[in-house]
């Protein structure tokens, strides 16, 4: 594995894995971790032959278990809030990539480890995964996009729950608040995921891409602008070559 100190960057065929690598700290996040983030979701977006990217934790305790609050001591609202500008460039990365992310989530994934995990596609997690939103207890808010987009995947309610009370739940509640989509267990995590990020690594990368942006668009405009944004993403598809080939393939099996 090669890369930075503090985000690795592997290559396994057309999966990139990026992991955060801060285990003394479990992974919390900090100003170089969100730069050496954006550095190495770029290369995967550059890299032709990367398909789908898959972001996790070092070791087994933490995917990431929230910002570096030893950073976040010393500042008032306005460094604050530029701090949090930052940390959005690295969430608006991670969601506007126009491949496929899938967060990994092998441990701790609490505060912003949360709300990066909430800006990819979607999310897997082994048996010991926990989430939440904790930062109530600290006195302050999420600062990363929680607010706006873990109501948006689980409800008004049981989002504003979790975000006052500040609770941690456990892999088997999140998968049954639509949070994550799989528990994969023990030393078949990270395999499991790879195998379902190569299902969908096998997919037209095109239409992925153009599948990716109608879903996203379509949750931040009305009905109507939205279906038509999708019809015009259908229409982009027949440029491809994986549209003739498979359709032709299809054709061919239908008339055998």
């Amino acid at each position: 594995m090669a890369g930075h100190d503090v985000v690795l960057y592997e290559k396994k065929e057309t999966i990139a894995i990026l992991t955060f690598n801060r285990p003394e700290s479990l992974n919390a996040l900090n100003t170089e971790v969100n730069i050496q983030l954006i550095e190495m979701l770029d290369a995967a977006e550059k890299d032709v032959e990367v398909k789908v990217i898959v972001l996790t934790g070092s070791g087994k305790k933490a995917f990431v278990a929230g910002a570096d609050i030893k950073e976040m001591t010393k500042m008032d609202a306005m460094r604050a809030r530029e701090h949090a500008l930052k940390a959005k460039r690295a969430v608006d990365r991670i969601y506007h990539l126009t491949k496929p992310v899938i967060a990994a989530v092998n441990g701790f994934c609490l505060g912003g480890g949360m709300e990066y995990a909430l800006a990819c596609d979607f999310r897997v997690a082994s048996e010991n995964a926990q989430f939440g939103l904790p930062e109530i207890n600290l006195g302050i808010m999420p600062g990363s996009a929680g607010t706006q987009r873990l109501p948006r995947l689980i409800g008004m309610g049981k989002a504003k729950e979790l975000i006052y009370t500040g609770s941690i739940i456990d892999a088997n509640q999140a998968l049954n608040l639509g949070l994550i989509n799989y528990i994969f267990t023990g030393e078949s995590f990270l395999d499991e995921t790879l195998k379902l990020a190569k299902k969908i690594a096998s997919k037209s990368t095109v239409a992925l891409s153009l599948i990716k942006s109608a879903m996203n668009k379509g949750t931040e405009i009305d009905l109507e602008s939205a279906s038509m944004f999708e019809i015009d993403c259908f229409a982009l598809c027949f440029t491809t070559k994986e549209q003739r080939e498979g359709m032709a393939a299809f054709v061919k099996k239908t008339k055998g």
